[in-house]
């Protein structure tokens, strides 16, 4: 197989630069717990904690932008690592359960294979497109399911609890398992409603309501404990599958007494304190299991240069 690495950095993209448009077209049912007229802070209930919770993240990095010959032109193609990973918590203990390291190529190039490069192997992934858009759709899809495995494998009980960092996605399909989203992006309530979110207080919720569009789920939104500030501080929001709502409302009730335990300090993380201590603990160790980048970067570019010497042999 033949192949050239772009110069570029891989940190700023390709050189040819297409937009990638997304629009989000979610519908709120906002009845799920409560009718939208008697929203309001809904404080921690006193329940029990899991005996285990399981706390799942990935990381990606593009390692190298690709050109990949082909019969009709040269097709682009994302040489990635990613990582996904486990803490589980148990009776005050955390422990870094499962680690799996990955390696992929991304592209829909009809004649690209596996690329072997001595004890690194970057397996081919096929995307649905060359553009950016879809080569990172791809790697994020592979980043998911490599979550999803690592949660299977850490879980010992039907009774422990899942939490993902980020959405839930495809990953929803775990039983048990709450999605936590940092950052906001896209407002989901009517102002009315919305303006409850800025009211609540540390370990408060708002009610529980259902978001339709790509994949069905409920949500909520939670004020974690940290420093009072801007109005949307300390704020996540959660999501869990759509099940049955008495379950859904005992998950959200979970949520705030579990989240709460682990949100960590301005002084010890800048994101503090949505970025719970597990997560920020496993994103660094993740990190560094993803191997040199700059390591990495020297041996595709050989490799590349190899495979297109006359005397070259197939990659």
């Amino acid at each position: 197989m033949r192949f050239w690495v772009d110069a570029w950095d891989p940190a700023y993209g390709t050189s040819a630069d297409p937009d990638a448009v997304g629009a989000s077209g979610a519908t709120i049912d906002p009845a799920v717990e409560l009718p939208a007229a008697q929203w309001r802070a809904i404080p921690a209930p006193v329940v029990a904690a899991p005996a285990a919770v399981h706390f799942v993240d990935g990381v990606r990095r593009v390692d190298a932008h690709v050109w990949i010959d082909g019969a009709d032109g040269a097709v682009a193609g994302l040489a990635a690592s990613y990582a996904a990973g486990v803490v589980s918590c148990r009776a005050g203990a955390a422990r870094a359960d499962v680690v799996d390291v990955r390696r992929g190529l991304f592209t829909p190039a009809a004649g690209a294979t596996d690329l072997r490069l001595g004890p690194v192997t970057y397996r081919l992934r096929r995307a649905g497109g060359d553009d950016d858009f879809q080569l990172s759709r791809a790697l994020q899809n592979a980043m998911a399911a490599a979550e999803v495995d690592c949660a299977l494998r850490a879980r010992t009980d039907g009774d422990d609890l899942v939490v993902l960092d980020g959405p839930l996605a495809a990953r929803g399909q775990l039983a048990r398992v709450l999605g936590m989203v940092k950052t906001h992006r896209s407002t989901y309530l009517e102002p009315a409603l919305n303006a409850l979110v800025r009211r609540l207080g540390a370990g408060e919720r708002t009610p529980v309501f259902r978001l339709g569009g790509d994949w069905v789920r409920c949500s909520w939104y939670l004020r974690l404990p940290g420093r009072p500030g801007a109005p949307w501080a300390g704020i996540v929001r959660v999501e869990c599958p759509d099940l049955p709502p008495a379950d859904v409302v005992a998950l959200a009730g979970l949520s705030q007494v579990v989240l709460p335990r682990y949100a960590s300090v301005e002084h010890k993380d800048q994101r503090a304190p949505q970025n719970l201590y597990p997560i920020g603990g496993l994103e660094r160790l993740l990190r560094r299991r993803l191997g040199d980048p700059l390591l990495l970067d020297r041996t595709l570019r050989r490799a590349a240069a190899a495979a297109r010497s006359p005397e070259a042999v197939p990659v």
